[in-house]
């Protein structure tokens, strides 16, 4: 498969005096290229070293931009070789309506990505957000997808004028609002909130922005005319909510500008009193990136403080949790002992079990009733305890070339757990 060939102002792409280059005006901008080349064919664990051998220094930012975009499948290809080139890994969604980026650069080359952005107009001087906390591993792969949606905001966009915002405000006035007594909205899922949040806003129960926004309009119902704060992690959610807001009557609506990222910036620049407590929660592999030293959530399993948010290492559970270090040695970096037990078997076995099972996570990304979690904990447990196992039908998976699984009991951090050893009949 071969891209279509385009001209640069299709892509978005300026020149000086608007002309192209000399050697550009009568060749197309974009060359054949086979474009099955252009995503990742590595596994994880080859990326990952990859990774840590590479002794790059990178910034992690992000970016986004409302702008019609064209011919949008063209571009996504073209993005990808340009942006390969010069080091980037992240994950870029585009569509007809903008991008919205979180990338890691190589810092030797951010002069040059901001110069390949500066010569598209529709991403010309697009304001990024350099992340809070950095250790160069945020993203382990370049993946640029066309989506319908920048956000998966689950609204009809021809329902309301998104272009009626609310107004942006630096830190030190959304501060001042916040003192005033506005109410305060945290746009993001449930998760999210869990490790930090700005003192005393309403933190929404669903884990959709659809969710969260229904969920908004009948908390503050009644309030139409009253000051009402919105925040999320970048700004890009507050663009939509807002403009939904104000589409269902809400008069007075303010939208922190960039962000929890660039208000920690401004915190640090300005020197102004952080009113977000805790951690700010991040879709790379950080997770998260500390705002304050305050921790504002407990571990699900022991109900110790911790704002340790991981996922469940059991791949076809891979729920978000939160989970204190002790847990974590105690149930193997998983949620539960039934995960436990699954994920210290033999990789191979693990395998053969997971044949035919769909993730958990890709229905509901996080462990949302850490109550019922410690019961079902407690259940399991006692179980293994007995003597038995949570996955009887393990002894009845045989894999490929005779070999047999045989379940033993063993010893971890004092805690009984299934573990499954091979032994082969060839």
């Amino acid at each position: 498969m071969k891209a279509p060939k385009l001209r640069a102002a299709s892509l978005g792409m300026t020149f000086p005096g608007n002309r192209l280059p000399v050697s550009s005006q009568h060749r197309p901008i974009v060359p054949s290229m086979d474009t099955h080349r252009l995503r990742n064919l590595h596994r994880p664990d080859i990326l990952r070293e990859r990774l840590e051998r590479e002794g790059v220094l990178r910034t992690t930012l992000s970016f986004y931009r409302y702008v019609r975009l064209s011919e949008v499948e063209a571009l996504r290809h073209v993005l990808y070789q340009e942006w390969e080139a010069l080091g980037v890994l992240g994950r870029i969604y585009i569509s007809q309506e903008g991008i919205n980026a979180q990338v890691s650069v190589p810092t030797a080359n951010l002069e040059a990505f901001r110069a390949a952005l500066d010569a598209r107009e529709a991403f010309a001087k697009v304001p990024w957000k350099i992340a809070v906390e950095d250790d160069g591993k945020s993203f382990l792969k370049l993946m640029v997808k066309v989506k319908k949606k920048i956000v998966a905001d689950g609204l009809a966009d021809d329902a309301f004028d998104v272009t009626n915002v609310g107004t942006h405000l630096n830190a030190k006035t959304f501060n001042q609002k916040m003192e005033e007594g506005a109410v305060v909205i945290d746009m993001r899922n449930n998760y999210e909130c869990l490790i930090g949040h700005f003192e005393g806003a309403y933190l929404p129960k669903a884990d959709t922005f659809r969710g969260a926004i229904e969920e908004v309009l009948v908390q503050l119902d009644g309030k139409q005319h009253e000051p009402v704060l919105m925040y999320c992690t970048g700004g890009i959610r507050c663009e939509k909510a807002s403009a939904y807001l104000r589409h269902h009557g809400f008069t007075n609506v303010g939208q922190l500008h960039g962000g929890i990222i660039d208000y920690a910036r401004q915190l640090k620049a300005e020197g102004i009193e952080s009113k977000y407590k805790g951690q700010n929660f991040v879709f790379d592999e950080r997770l998260a990136e500390r705002i304050t030293d305050d921790v504002v959530s407990t571990c699900m399993q022991c109900g110790t403080s911790s704002d340790r948010i991981t996922n469940c290492q059991e791949v076809t559970c891979n729920m978000l949790l939160v989970q204190c270090p002790d847990c974590a040695a105690k149930y193997v970096d998983c949620c539960s002992p039934s995960c436990r037990e699954i994920h210290v078997l033999p990789e191979v076995v693990q395998r053969a079990w997971r044949k035919g099972r769909s993730t958990r996570s890709t229905k509901t990304k996080a462990i949302n009733d850490p109550e019922a979690l410690r019961q079902r904990i407690h259940a399991e447990e006692a179980i293994l305890a007995a003597g038995d196992t949570l996955h009887p039908e393990l002894t009845n998976i045989i894999t490929g070339g005779g070999s047999q699984l045989h379940l033993r009991k063993v010893k971890l951090d004092d805690k009984s757990a299934s573990v499954g050893s091979l032994t082969t009949n060839n």
